[in-house]
């Protein structure tokens, strides 16, 4: 599901009693292939909990990740850079990276690629991901995935970036062992 088209961004309506916002970010690694799967299971979260009736889902994805899945696999709503340009005309319109970090409970970033994870150890905010992430309300989780090839995994500013992102107070995920699309395996 694209937003093609989508001229606002309603904010503004009083959060369901009952609904847990969860915003999934998406970036450039092979690992995207499993984004419309993410998005199905976080749907089906809904009677985990007594409290939680409903799980709202949106997706904020780098240009990288769209070489990895496809859009129409995506049932939910999908936001890239060129929505945070076409959305604000002037200057009394909403900015589409802090609209969607008041609505998010919850942003997961799976799989964070070491691009994106060396933007957010550093504060570089150049497209609509990282902007919500500088914005983020460091009062509310924010879950990240790393995923990447085994020697970009074992380079040594990898673990300092992880650090860093710790340091904020991010909740990693950590990585599995597995055989690489490259056919590397991972450890």
């Amino acid at each position: 599901m694209q937003t093609q088209g989508r001229a606002s961004f309603d904010n503004k309506q009083q959060k369901p009693c009952g609904e847990f916002r969860v915003l999934v970010g998406v970036t450039g690694s092979v690992a995207a292939l499993k984004l419309p799967l993410l998005v199905e299971q976080l749907r089906l979260l809904p009677g985990v909990s007594c409290f939680v009736f409903r799980v709202d889902v949106r997706v904020v994805t780098t240009e990288h990740a769209k070489h990895f899945y496809n859009p129409e696999e995506v049932s939910v709503e999908l936001y890239d850079d060129k929505d945070e340009w076409e959305m604000w005309k002037q200057r009394s319109d909403p900015v589409l990276h802090i609209e969607l970090r008041r609505w998010a409970d919850l942003f997961v970033i799976a799989p964070l690629d070491a691009n994106t994870l060396g933007k957010m150890a550093n504060g570089i905010c150049d497209n609509l991901l990282t902007c919500v992430v500088r914005a983020w309300d460091i009062t509310r989780p924010l879950l990240f995935c790393p995923a990447m090839n085994t020697a970009m995994w074992h380079h040594p500013i990898t673990a300092q970036q992880i650090s860093r992102l710790k340091e904020f107070g991010y909740t990693e995920i950590p990585c599995i062992a597995k055989k690489l699309v490259c056919g590397d395996e991972a450890d």
